[in-house]
């Protein structure tokens, strides 16, 4: 714990909270707010008891068939749309929250043809075709139901889409490609420039290209929000499985991802 509070990480943190009272504000009181918390409300509860494939960006997706998905209902996240080609089809839906990769690749993210894409509010001006997840910035991860309000994202992009897939009613989620295993060590939370050639800890080296910025994994802080996750969707009698091949995550109950079409 005294790692995970390290001034290195607490002044930031700090500057961050003071800082998004401005994005607040604006989405409580701006008719942008008001117009992206209508659309969330229209789609609450629009896939009722229906399964989704949420699909990560760990290297085991290379080994894996994702074609058998195509009339699936499927999410995924941060830069996955490189791999669109390669599998033939477009998911229903993407969710990038990270301010840095929605920095560098803002051309990208405006230019991505999709049917749901969910980006930080922050990025609002940016990314201006897009809808938007305001992120809450209390020290507690929580699990939150009504995204018209902040929600907390749990240091890490899978939460948040662990949160929008049961706000839009989805009753089982089966996760592939989350790993949970990445090359790069160091402070957990912190921003560092690509010093590797090939990126090892994504299905695509080039996927955080060499001199490019990212913000280093911490492992242990979304176990905490896997853990509140899945606690909530047993209470609510949903279910969340772990298909990856091979990850290290031990929070959600594993199954194969053959299983799934048998």
């Amino acid at each position: 714990m005294v790692k995970r509070f390290h001034p290195s990480r607490v002044l930031p943190a700090i500057k961050r909270r003071l800082n998004e009272r401005k994005f607040l504000k604006y989405w409580d009181n701006s008719a942008k707010g008001k117009q992206e918390k209508e659309y969330l409300t229209s789609i609450k509860g629009k896939y009722k008891d229906e399964r989704l494939f949420l699909i990560a960006n760990g290297p085991s997706i290379k080994d894996m068939d994702l074609s058998i998905l195509k009339n699936e209902y499927t999410m995924c996240m941060n830069r996955f749309y490189i791999y669109f080609d390669k599998i033939g089809f477009t998911p229903n839906f993407l969710v990038c929250v990270e301010d840095t990769v929605l920095d560098q690749f803002s051309n990208d993210f405006n230019e991505l043809k999709i049917e749901h894409k969910f980006i930080n509010w922050r990025q609002f001006k940016k990314i201006p075709n897009s809808h938007y997840l305001k992120e809450s910035y209390t020290f507690n991860p929580f699990f939150q139901t009504d995204l018209t309000k902040p929600t907390h994202f749990g240091g890490t992009v899978t939460f948040a889409c662990l949160q929008l897939a049961y706000y839009l009613g989805f009753k089982e989620v089966i996760i592939i490609g989350m790993d949970h295993n990445f090359k790069e060590t160091g402070r957990a939370a912190t921003v560092e420039v690509r010093t590797y050639e090939k990126d090892e800890s994504h299905f695509d080296p080039n996927y955080f290209p060499k001199g490019m910025k990212w913000v280093l994994p911490d492992l242990d802080k979304s176990e905490v929000g896997y853990n509140i996750a899945n606690d909530f969707y047993n209470e609510k009698n949903r279910k969340i499985y772990d298909a990856t091949i091979n990850g290290k995550c031990d929070i959600f109950e594993k199954k194969p991802f053959e299983s799934f079409f048998l």
